[in-house]
């Protein structure tokens, strides 16, 4: 079991009123649904169970999306941890949603984000969110600030806590900035794949073109798909750490991130539970100089 007095610290908004602190490991709910991010789990007894878990290890900050399933992981984290511990923090995302063939589309002008504010309030049980991020859909025909404008609105009228942003690219982040205060950052990051990754699928855009922006401005970035790029094989340095540690090739890229940045907050996901306290686990890991300046 992970020591949970060894686990290190992240604040969300510090120079806000209402300053978020979590452990510093969360936990990503998309692989918790079906095919395609879509439907029920395969085994729905063990996604239960891992997000049951959550709160024995320590984890606090728990990322979920209503388009996810699509609202299958929403019910999921109500079904397992309902009523609500009152530190944690459950984040959504807005911005997209699903048709019934499972291709993502747009969700981003201002009607359709408060339609997603309020459906992510109800399937989750919420009166407010403590943070949302506007996820971008590359090729939109709705302007970014247009819907940021919404975001914000949204937010004074106390339906989100904290706003942050997805998918952006340097120019979107900062004028997300100007706009307003930004608490997080959520883009594709991992060891093995840092920058932006276009795909048949879309465009992901990646954690290292902002993660200096971040930082000036203390935004905690957060990495999605920060496993699911790096473990396939690219060299040997990943799996030269594992074996010095005696470690899983995950908990190394795990631990690559928290050691990265100060202000990266990882969110692994998995539906084995067995992954899951592996994930757990890796914040004990401590890279030296010598082992970053290896893997960089």
């Amino acid at each position: 079991m992970i020591d949970q007095n060894n686990i290190s610290e992240i604040i969300i908004a510090p120079n806000s009123n209402n300053p978020l602190t979590v452990k510093r490991i969360g936990y990503g709910t998309m692989r918790l649904t079906g095919e395609g991010i879509y439907g029920e789990p395969p085994n729905r007894k063990e996604a239960l169970e891992i997000l049951k878990k959550t709160n024995e290890y320590g984890i606090r900050f728990i990322d979920t999306a209503d388009y996810y399933g699509e609202d299958v992981t929403n019910r999921l984290i109500v079904e397992s941890l309902y009523p609500y511990s009152s530190d944690l923090i459950i984040c959504s995302k807005v911005g997209a949603t699903r048709k019934p063939d499972k291709s993502w589309i747009s969700f981003n002008r201002p009607e359709n984000l408060r339609t997603s504010i309020e459906n992510n309030l109800r399937t989750l049980k919420l009166e407010q969110m403590s943070l949302v991020h506007f996820r971008v859909m590359p090729h939109s025909d709705t302007p970014f600030k247009e819907s940021m404008d919404a975001m914000f609105e949204l937010q004074k009228e106390g339906k989100i806590l904290h706003l942050g942003v997805s998918n952006v690219n340097p120019d979107e982040l900062n004028i997300a900035i100007a706009m307003g205060t930004i608490a997080t950052a959520e883009n594709m990051y991992g060891h093995a794949q840092r920058t932006t990754l276009k795909t048949a699928y879309g465009e992901n855009r990646g954690g290292e073109e902002i993660l200096k922006i971040c930082e000036q401005n203390e935004i905690v970035m957060i990495p999605y798909f920060s496993l699911i790029n790096s473990l396939p094989k690219k060299d040997d340095r990943i799996s030269n750490m594992a074996k010095k540690y005696n470690k899983t090739e995950a908990q190394v890229n795990l631990a690559w991130l928290l050691k990265r940045s100060p202000y990266i907050l990882p969110i692994p996901g998995t539906s084995s539970l067995k992954h899951f306290e592996e994930n757990c686990e890796s914040i004990q890991i401590d890279l030296s100089e010598e082992d970053m300046n290896y893997l960089n």
